[in-house]
């Protein structure tokens, strides 16, 4: 094919959209003598927005979605959407917002533009189904997700990517420290279940241990976690650093990463959160739920059952039971693990091939 590969990736936003890092990498890895790129993004709020910026690809403020109701004008606004896709003469729209919203892929139908999404997140219902079927294609992210189309052919299991080299202990150096720090990150929401690890953390009563919570605390979850460790006595234990741009130098100061999703609601796809801290080379302990079991399935040891406080304040003890050696090897084959598996350079070349076969005649 002489010319390019015209792609819209289109997403909510970069300031909350917790794949907003995944499409970034994508964008910056396309070979763009092969596709031209452009994102669609809702708003510009963000200081990571000013990082997508440098990519130099078209960026525009255009909601690619619109509400169902009422129902007599949604082909209206659906074809306002239609107009965006051919006035920029796109090839593929590949769709990475988190909702189950179908309108934009009925804008690009309407057109002949084809149309395909990555499922980001556990769930399904009616509108899923409107949306899968009028999807020409399907990426998965975890090996559960295929269990939602079983009639369609036209999906594939591409798991998301990281920069190995980005996410690296050897860019930091570690403080030596009588403590055990525990480090979680994780948009802060009920169903990241972080109240199950502050209560392992108390079951343990361990002035020893710490534990460092990443995200933004300021809305009502946030606040009923701080409120919660003041009841239980761990205000000098537990630390809130709220959202942090670059959550490297926190994580290679820890001895342990925990991800303690609760097995309820949209649950985790692939938590970008836990594979950037695997390659950083530390213990992790994890939920035993969807997502989180396809990451660390390899290393079923380190899993714990969901919303389970005691099972999971074990499991802190043993790992830090173990000597620093014990601790290290742990670190060194999750990150070697990633490397294997999670690479970035599989993640671009199979959207390359998946684009290129797309379009083609």
């Amino acid at each position: 094919m002489n010319k390019r590969i015209r792609i819209l990736f289109t997403i909510s936003n970069f300031n909350t959209a917790g794949s907003g890092k995944v499409v970034y990498d994508l964008v910056h890895g396309l070979d763009k003598s092969k596709f031209d790129v452009h994102i669609a993004c809702g708003d510009d709020k963000g200081a990571f927005f000013k990082t997508v910026e440098t990519l130099g690809v078209p960026i525009h403020i255009f909601e690619t979605k619109t509400h169902y109701r009422p129902y007599y004008s949604l082909l209206f606004r659906v074809r306002r959407i239609s107009k965006f896709y051919k006035t920029h003469n796109f090839d593929i729209v590949h769709s990475w917002q988190w909702s189950n919203d179908w309108t934009e892929a009925l804008a690009a139908r309407l057109i002949g533009i084809k149309w395909m999404y990555t499922k980001k997140a556990m769930g399904f219902n009616k509108h899923w189904k409107i949306k899968s079927f009028l999807a020409n294609f399907i990426v998965t992210i975890n090996d559960e997700m295929q269990q939602y189309f079983p009639n369609k052919n036209a999906q594939k299991l591409i798991p998301l990517g990281i920069d190995t080299t980005y996410y690296s202990p050897e860019h930091f150096s570690k403080t030596q420290s009588n403590s055990f720090r525990i480090i979680t990150v994780a948009n802060l929401v009920p169903v990241k279940g972080i109240e199950v690890l502050i209560h392992a953390i108390h079951r343990l009563d361990d002035l020893d241990i710490t534990l460092d919570v990443l995200g933004d605390n300021t809305n009502d979850y946030g606040q009923e976690l701080m409120q919660l460790c003041e009841r239980l006595g761990l205000s000098r234990q537990v630390v809130f650093h709220g959202k942090q741009a670059d959550v490297r130098p926190y994580i290679v100061q820890s001895d342990m990463y925990v991800i303690p999703t609760l097995d309820q609601g949209r649950k985790e796809g692939m938590p970008m959160a836990l594979v950037e801290a695997m390659c950083m080379a530390i213990p992790i302990l994890g939920s035993n739920i969807t997502g989180i079991n396809f990451v660390l399935k390899e290393f079923p040891e380190l899993l714990f059952p969901p919303e389970n406080a005691e099972a999971l304040s074990e499991k802190i003890k043993h790992i830090k039971g173990l000597d620093l050696e014990s601790r290290h090897q742990i670190g060194e084959k999750l990150r070697q693990y990633c490397i294997d598996h999670f690479s970035m350079e599989a993640f671009i070349s199979a959207h390359e091939d998946l684009y290129t076969k797309l379009v083609k005649p």
